[in-house]
């Protein structure tokens, strides 16, 4: 297989496998959640191993008043179908589903619950994998804010969706207002600057290869001299998530359907070559 996305030509069944796929920041039970698009993506992917790595299902939005099509059902069922043939899932809770984190260790039919862990590619190189919100210190600290922020938040999502009616009225193709204005702002800039920092540095910490998150839905491959860190985006704007490819390359990809864009990684070739699979570990102190 290439090392790359092929989704040409769709099929009914997955027409692409990759070792691992890592899908963040769903947001299901909100009106913001692109269902649709990642069912096509679904369809067209299938890895030998998922991990959703938190704010799959946004609790927080689900005690105000859930938004729950049938749409939403069908990504998880989705997901259950792929288990059944023998896909691991791993869930990974965030801020938005943190309910689950006191379930931690567990296995609930197939389905594993962990804090955080580490992945092992094909090539040996490790990474952690968690949501991201550890690194947040207004999650963390002053939890009020986070929610008054998200309501903000919310308000520019459901801007999205009158904005791009007319635009596809008028020809023109799908764009985020919120993730404009996230882009422009200059503290939030920096809040994405600082935060990748601080999670390059916990993995620093870990003497791992790299680190894959979430949380601040802005999809990334970057490197902070020795760290590969990736970030997963989201499926509310941005439509993204990274994935393992079967040699052993980790990619991060924008689902522009039918296709996807991928983003070459930029870093190094790997230098270790061997072990595989994945190993539970602690969560940041």
């Amino acid at each position: 297989m290439k090392d790359t996305l092929d989704t040409s030509e769709l099929d009914p069944e997955p027409r692409q496998r990759v070792r691992a796929l890592f899908l963040s920041d769903l947001h299901l039970g909100t009106r913001a959640f692109q269902a649709d698009r990642l069912l096509g993506f679904l369809r067209q992917v299938d890895a030998d191993v998922i991990y959703l790595v938190g704010d799959i299902i946004d609790f927080w939005k689900v005690r105000r008043g859930p938004h729950w099509p049938q749409s939403h059902n069908d990504v998880l069922q989705k997901l259950l179908r792929k288990v059944r043939k023998g896909t691991r899932l791993i869930v990974v809770p965030g801020n938005h589903d943190e309910v689950l984190r006191d379930y931690a260790g567990m296995y609930f039919g197939g389905i594993e619950i962990h804090d955080a862990l580490v992945h092992i590619t094909g090539r040996g190189r490790r990474y952690v994998v968690m949501h991201g919100d550890e690194f947040d210190v207004v999650v963390r600290n002053a939890k009020w804010i986070a929610l008054l922020g998200d309501k903000g938040y919310e308000f520019a999502l459901w801007l999205n969706a009158p904005l791009n009616w007319m635009r596809r009225h008028f020809g023109f193709g799908y764009w985020s207002l919120s993730a404009y204005l996230k882009q422009r702002v200059k503290k939030a800039v920096a809040f994405i600057g600082a935060f990748e920092e601080a999670v390059a540095s916990e993995a620093r910490r870990r003497a791992v290869h790299g680190i894959i998150c979430g949380h601040i839905h802005h999809a990334a491959d970057r490197t902070f001299k020795d760290v590969h860190y990736l970030n997963c985006g989201d499926w509310v704007e941005s439509c993204t998530a990274v994935v393992e490819t079967m040699e052993g390359h980790m990619r991060v990809i924008y689902w522009v359907e039918p296709t996807v864009r991928l983003i070459e990684s930029k870093v190094g070739a790997p230098v270790m070559v061997g072990a595989t699979g994945i190993e539970p570990v602690t969560p940041p102190v």
